[in-house]
């Protein structure tokens, strides 16, 4: 079994079988205990139906303990095995060696390779046995059969069981596995490639300084020459060694590889700080072949020579950039525009980590990585084992000749690269990440990146993202770095706080010296074409027709040999294959250089990628914590410099603004009616740009419109940011009024418009609205009859072509003329009237050189807007009351006014004249009459001639002056 000891554990097995047990000898101190033992338990009775005990045997329990000198002994697990049950010792079949799991507090802690058997024995009285052909015959009583030639046949049949099952072989005080049930075994050599340790943490409370490594199999083992100076150089003086041993033909059943790092002290004391077991020998097996083991790319390497064709920077500004490619790639074709009509490269996303891609083999096929434990540190079932370090190697298992004369097969290892430590640039380019758990009380975070390599570490927490789980960061670190010493790579991302210690949101480690060693070239993704400038520029540090020197290298094909087992035949003898793709774009290298990356790609390198990490957190380990999309670029110094890096910062929006002059409206509904029951509206226009409501602009209002029309010669401006690449307005806004950050909208650019009916008492009418998709909208009418709603029919509502022609007015830049309004009935669009105006788009340099003011306000330039010429009956009615009345009454009715004077001058004359006529009253004994139409008399007159001749007979008083 495969066990973590202490380093002086002594394993053996306590096996039970029922109500007895026996244990098996006790070995020394290994990982990997081999005892080659046979336990027999003997006249054991188990009552019942021997039918019954073959369908459900008795269970045979072995446990594992390491033998303590000084205190109790260790439980290493315990594992429950079913035997196979034999009936008929005539027809029994060997069992097969199997591998039974190992378990301790419901976890693996190993695996057994054994056998288990149960026979019935024919000799014991009392209990049923086979005799000829399967005849089942029962002891009679007193254990003496019915006739003579029963006995006889008994007897017989018992010679013939025991010469069917031998006793096991007696060797060393033990019985050891019988030759049957024993693997055949046959002579293998087990070459082992030994790297390097990596990160042995120390022991006993010292440093392991001066390692060296033991590798044990089959009862053979090797010991490498110890590293002189660990922080130095932690990779072995001498790294092949070769070791004999015999092992079985069936690769189920080969021992595993223990390995032992040994740590060479004063006075000869050598303890051992850490070991580890290779379960698995299959993967290891191969046929020995001329051909050599692949090589790491970093072997020979080629100086890089100066030529005529030199990268060169870019020097004009693209119209596509590196996130049109990554978007392209990702199938985000909205925000590629018309990439992969240029015909750049493109670019390869994973879903996965690089070294999860099945034909990369894990970027493990130079040399593999061992985790190295210590101690027995399974004591809960929550604790995993303690890892102390980890071993760098590899290992080839193929068979030898049994003839000693015959020639060894080649040796796998050779040419191996330079085992010193390199200095390299390490480009980290990290794009974006999504899926992140939320960690802030508005459900978001507010994500910052760190890099960490060895004691640098890059990352500043100010330029961390607000408010968002799908941040693009767009940022590259460039690190210098020591390889092996420093060698893991890890991107962390934290969650910005403000008073609060900053959390950690996960973490991804990578491991630089496995993607510089492996064959596949993962240390700088081939792109699909050599570009000198552009956008897809050469990024390594050699040509490709130096790296396919290099790789030809590595597989044996120099100039002069057999190249038709060359990945790429034909490869290294003068290209004599012609490249069949037509250049489409002026970024192309030379014909030379083209072909011989478009070799390269063909021998499954790993191509220019982006890669998608999981990140995870100690906290909750094994637990997805986001994904984060990046790759790192590594370049050795000894190669000289690299090309220039790719320019991923995020794309930054340009500042524009859009004027928007509101010059007339026609035939808007009439919403109100006047005291005199005529239709007339109170007509002004607000607009925005999507997403910015609270920036809304409105016109001043036009009173009284009693045919729909309105006169404003008004001017909106509404500046905002656009991002020409992704065709969106970016908008920043805060959530809430205590939110410290603005979290950042992408909206399509659309400009609304609402037509709207004044009310002084009351709220205010809608009478219609207007969307303009900026992108695509339809070309204004020239006239107001041709304005109709044909013009808003959308290229996504029908898949008809629009009847309308449309355009973009990031293009055209200046449009005017007439567009409709409309408003919602019955699920249906009516037109609600018609908007005539100018739209404009000017950059924020434009703007800056042609200033303009808001409505008519300073400076009123650009054009000069004049105060609208609106009918005189336009003006607010409490303001002029006497004006309100001549254009309410008096211009409507001024007809029926006069008449209406002229008839009541008539009746006041009539009344005047009526009060003017003389009346005459009857006097009773004054003799005066009265008379409508008596001559007018004056009775004053009387009375005074009276007054003046008294002596006159029968004069009498005067009467009273009045009207009778």
């Amino acid at each position: 079994p495969t066990l973590i000891f202490y380093d002086s554990m002594n394993p053996y097995a306590h096996v039970s079988f029922l109500h007895r047990s026996q244990r098996t000898q006790t070995l020394t101190a290994t990982l990997s205990p081999s005892w080659d033992q046979t336990l027999i338990f003997d006249h054991i009775l188990i009552y019942g139906d021997p039918q019954a005990t073959r369908q459900d045997p008795p269970l045979v329990v072995l446990e594992l303990f390491g033998r303590d000198i000084i205190d109790k002994d260790d439980f290493l697990g315990r594992s429950m095995c079913s035997p196979l049950v034999c009936l008929d010792l005539g027809s029994r079949h060997l069992p097969r060696l199997q591998w039974y799991p190992i378990t301790k507090q419901q976890k693996e802690a190993g695996k057994l390779l054994a056998a288990f058997e149960l026979l019935l024995d024919p000799k014991v009285k009392g209990v049923w046995f086979f005799l000829d052909g399967g005849r089942c015959l029962h002891k009679l009583k007193g254990g003496v059969t019915s006739t003579l030639e029963d006995r006889t046949r008994i007897q017989n049949n018992l010679d013939k069981l025991e010469s069917c099952l031998p006793a096991p072989s007696w060797k060393n005080g033990i019985y050891v596995i019988p030759s049957g049930i024993r693997p055949t075994l046959r002579l293998m050599a087990i070459e082992i490639l030994a790297w390097g340790l990596r990160g042995l943490q120390s022991y006993n409370l010292l440093s392991v300084m001066s390692p060296s490594l033991v590798v044990e199999c089959g009862g053979e083992a090797i010991q490498t020459a110890p590293i002189r100076d660990l922080l130095e150089n932690p990779n072995f003086p001498i790294n092949v060694f070769l070791m004999r041993v015999h092992l079985p033909m069936e690769e189920d059943l080969m021992p595993p590889i223990e390995l032992k790092v040994v740590d060479n002290r004063e006075f000869g004391y050598k303890p051992v700080v850490g070991q580890a077991s290779v379960r698995s020998l299959r993967q290891y097996m191969c046929e020995p072949t001329n051909e050599s083991h692949s090589p790491s790319p970093t072997s020979s390497p080629v100086p890089r020579t100066s030529g005529e064709h030199c990268l060169s920077p870019i020097e004009e500004e693209e119209c596509v950039d590196w996130w049109s490619k990554f978007y392209a790639a990702t199938g985000d074709l909205a925000k590629s525009r018309d990439y992969l009509q240029t015909g750049l490269d493109s670019l390869k996303v994973y879903n996965c980590e690089l070294e999860a891609v099945p034909e990369f083999q894990g970027l493990q096929d130079f040399c593999q990585t061992f985790r190295l434990y210590r101690g027995l540190v399974q004591e809960k079932a929550s604790e995993d084992p303690l890892v102390v370090g980890e071993f760098k190697g590899l290992f080839q298992i193929y068979p030898l000749p049994e003839d000693p004369s015959s020639p060894p097969p080649p040796r796998q290892f050779q040419e191996l690269p330079e085992s010193q430590p390199q200095k390299c640039l390490v480009r980290v380019y990290i794009v974006r990440a999504f899926n992140l758990p939320p960690k802030d009380r508005n459900g978001l975070c507010d994500p910052y990146v760190q890099v960490t390599l060895g004691k640098k570490k890059l990352g500043d927490r100010d330029q961390y993202l607000p408010n968002t789980l799908e941040p693009v960061f767009g940022r590259v670190f460039e690190l210098p770095c020591t390889l092996p010493l420093e060698k893991d790579l890890q991107i962390s991302l934290f969650d910005y706080d403000l008073i609060l210690p900053d959390q950690k949101i996960g973490a991804t480690s990578i491991d630089l010296e496995n993607r510089l060693l492996s064959r596949f070239r993962a240390s700088c993704g081939l792109p699909q074409s050599y570009c000198i400038s552009g956008p897809c520029q050469w990024r390594d540090q050699l040509l490709p027709t130096q790296l396919l020197e290099n790789f030809a290298r590595m597989r044996s094909l120099a100039p002069g040999r057999d190249t038709a087992r060359a990945p790429c035949p034909s490869a290294v003898l003068g290209f004599p294959i012609s490249e069949n793709k037509v250049p489409v774009h002026g970024h192309l290298g030379p014909p030379r250089e083209r072909l011989a990356l478009h070799l390269l790609r063909t021998c499954g390198l790993v191509p220019e990628h982006l890669e998608t990490r999981t990140l995870y957190h100690s906290i909750q380990p094994g637990i997805d914590q986001g994904k984060l999309q990046m790759w790192v670029d590594v370049f050795p110094e000894s190669f000289g410099p690299p090309g220039p890096a790719f320019n991923i910062t995020p794309r930054k929006p340009k500042r524009y603004e859009l004027r928007c002059i509101i010059w007339n409206t026609q035939d808007v509904d009439l919403q109100d009616t006047s005291i005199t029951g005529q239709r007339m509206s109170d007509i002004y226009v607000k607009g925005w740009l999507d997403g910015l409501e609270e920036e809304r602009q409105r016109t001043d209002v036009h009173y009284r419109s009693l045919g729909g029309e309105g006169n404003f010669n008004w001017r909106f401006i509404f500046p905002f940011e656009f991002l020409p690449m992704e065709q969106v307005c970016v908008l920043p806004e805060k959530q809430s009024l205590w939110s410290l950050d603005e979290t950042v909208l992408k909206v399509p650019p659309k400009l609304i418009l609402q037509v709207w009916d004044n009310d002084k008492f009351s709220a205010d009418d809608f009478l219609g609205v207007l969307e303009i998709k900026l992108l695509s909208m339809a070309c204004p009418a020239r006239r107001p009859q041709a304005c109709t709603l044909k013009m808003l029919q959308d290229e996504s509502d029908s898949p008809a072509p629009p009847r309308c022609p449309r355009t973009s007015l990031f293009k055209q830049r200046l449009a005017r003329g007439w567009w409709p309004c409309v408003v919602q009935e019955e699920g249906r669009q009516r037109l609600s009237g018609k908007i005539e105006m100018t739209l404009e788009l000017l950059t924020a340099k434009e703007a800056e050189e042609r200033p303009a003011g808001k409505g008519r306000e300073e400076p009123n330039m650009n054009p000069i807007l004049q105060p609208p010429v609106r009918p005189e009956a336009s003006f607010l009615w409490f303001t002029a009351p006497l004006k309100s009345l001549r254009y309410i009454l008096w211009q409507p009715h001024k007809c029926k006014i006069i008449l209406g004077f002229l008839l009541l001058l008539l009746l006041l004359l009539l009344a005047a004249f009526i009060y003017s006529s003389p009346v005459r009253v009857p006097m009773g004994g004054l003799g005066v009459t009265a008379g409508v139409g008596a001559p007018h008399h004056k009775p004053w007159v009387g009375l005074q001639a009276q007054t003046e001749n008294p002596s006159v007979p029968g004069a009498a008083a005067p009467p009273c002056p009045g009207r009778a």
